[in-house]
Parts: structure tokens; C-alpha cells; sequence
């Protein structure tokens, strides 16, 4: 009874502790102290799947884009965040789709090169390029990832990707695929899907859920979800303004000496007389010196 009574109690007090985080830890995981672990595990392999409401921070508040936004505002928004950034490098890393925290400071996923096991690491992409398609909601990024696997880093082709608006719960980022030299023989085709659920335009952090997949000499994939964390926010920036350059020191004594200076000035009507003005005051322009 006595026995009964202590697993009972320790079960609730581990349900309490847990939260809906144990949906990914098992009992005797959470016994043993792998917590970290199991989620970070499980939560790399979570299944892609349709965002059912995109989540849009501004002006450090955040809250669903179908309440108050347009597909034209996100998709403004996420070029001006893209423009912003543009040459930099996006961090990516392994993320809790509940809490959008990083778990890892990159992704994983098994594959095979030739018959070795292996596990392949995407911890950072490089913005190379921004095109804007008129007359669409289309936006094609060239982008550089950071692939490594086995401590090994292979030659990878840009890869063209498409950032596709179609309305306020569906933006997607993919690409016809890019290719790795993995192997001595060969080349490999990597292909990503990317669908984005968060976007916070305050701190730049893009968030979804992700679908790789490799095909050739190296295979394998995984699904996920992550963040991109970029440099700048998705605000314009503000224009540098400059003083006015000082006069030189000959040019300001010149313009000080005539100033204030009175003439008699003839000047000569439709008729032919000509008349006097006195107390005219001239201010010529200061004369080039660098002559």
C-alpha cells in the first residue's frame, strides 16, 4: 500500500513538473534526468504539417495575422525584413514549436553517404541575393546553407528558393533543390521545404516547420521545427543625416568682407536714361581659391 501510495504521488508530482512537455519524455526518461535529451530528440522529428494560424510580432506585441493583417502587409513586412538583411547570415537553430526557444543551435538529420551512417548539421544560411517578382506575391532568395556532416564540409550550389505569400495562414519557403558534393563520385540534390508559422518582425526571427530531403549518393531527411534568427529587424532604417560642409577659411573672409558693402549702381531704362540707386547692398559669390 505504502508502495502504491509513493508511485502515485511521484507520478503526479512529475505530471506537475513536466507540463506538456512529457507528451515527448517517457517516465523512466524523466527519471533518469534525459529531459533535454528526449525533447530535443523528438521534437526534431515532428512531422510537417499546415501552420493553422500564423503568429505576427510588431511593436513587441504579438498575435495572430488573420485578426488585423493582410497577405500584402506579411509580405511586405518579410521583404523589408529580408532587404534589411541581405548579404548577412540567418543562425539557424532546432526549436520547441510551442515555446519558439532554440533546443540546439542547429538542425539534424540521418543520412547515408554511400554506405556509411551519418548525420548531416544545418546551423547557418547567408542571404546572397533578393528579387523582387512584380505583380505577385512570390519573393526568390538565393541562399548559401552552412552544410556539414561527420565534421566534414562539402562544396554546395547556391540554392534558388521561392518565399510564397498566398494569403495570411500560408507562407511557404521552398526550393527546386541544390546540390552537395558529398561523395568522390556524383553529386547530391538537397531539397527544402520550409512552412512558416512566426514571424517576429521586432527581433527578426522567422519559425516553422521543416522537410529536408536528399537524394543520390547521400540520402536520407528528416522533418522538424526551427527558427532563423537575422541580424536586423524588419523596420526601414533610418537615413544618415549630414551637416552642411563649412566654407573654407579664404572663401568665408571674402564673403565677409563684401557683406555689408554699399554701391552705386546705374541703371539704364526702356528709354535710354539712366538713373541712380544708392545704398545697395551686394553679396557676390564667394570666389573659387582652389584654382
Amino acid at each position: 500500500m505504502l508502495k502504491k501510495y509513493i508511485k502515485i504521488s511521484l507520478t503526479a508530482g512529475l505530471v506537475i513538473l513536466g507540463g506538456c512537455n512529457l507528451r515527448y519524455v517517457s517516465f523512466n526518461d524523466l527519471i533518469n534526468g534525459n529531459n533535454n535529451e528526449i525533447v530535443s530528440h523528438q521534437t526534431a522529428n515532428t512531422p510537417l504539417r499546415e501552420a493553422s494560424s500564423v503568429v505576427v510580432c510588431r511593436s513587441k506585441q504579438c498575435a495572430p495575422a488573420k485578426i488585423s493583417m493582410s497577405s500584402q502587409y506579411i509580405y511586405n513586412s518579410l521583404l523589408h525584413l529580408f532587404e534589411n538583411n541581405n548579404h548577412q547570415k540567418m543562425l539557424v537553430c532546432q526549436a520547441n514549436p510551442s515555446s519558439k526557444t532554440c533546443l540546439e543551435n542547429y538542425i539534424t538529420l540521418p543520412i547515408t553517404v554511400g554506405i556509411t551512417p551519418a548525420y548531416m548539421y544545418i546551423d547557418s544560411v547567408k542571404i546572397t541575393d533578393v528579387i523582387v517578382n512584380k505583380g505577385s506575391n512570390t519573393l526568390n532568395l538565393i541562399l548559401n546553407y552552412n552544410v556539414t556532416y561527420n565534421g566534414q564540409t562539402p562544396d554546395c550550389t547556391p540554392s534558388q528558393s521561392i518565399l510564397y505569400v498566398r494569403n495570411v495562414n500560408h507562407i511557404l519557403l521552398e526550393d527546386p533543390g541544390y546540390n552537395c558534393k558529398m561523395t568522390t563520385l556524383g553529386t547530391t540534390n538537397i531539397k527544402t521545404v520550409f512552412i512558416i508559422d512566426y514571424v517576429d518582425l521586432d527581433y527578426g526571427f522567422i519559425g516553422g516547420y521543416y522537410s529536408l530531403g536528399l537524394s543520390g549518393p547521400a540520402y536520407g531527411g528528416g522533418t522538424g521545427y526551427m527558427l532563423l534568427r537575422l541580424p536586423k529587424d524588419a523596420y526601414p532604417l533610418s537615413p544618415a543625416l549630414k551637416a552642411q560642409p563649412k566654407k573654407s577659411k579664404s572663401a568665408a573672409s571674402s564673403a565677409e568682407a563684401y557683406a555689408g558693402t554699399e554701391m552705386q549702381i546705374d541703371i539704364q531704362d526702356e528709354s535710354g536714361n539712366v538713373t541712380e540707386t544708392e545704398n545697395v547692398q551686394v553679396f557676390p559669390y564667394p570666389q573659387n581659391t582652389n584654382k
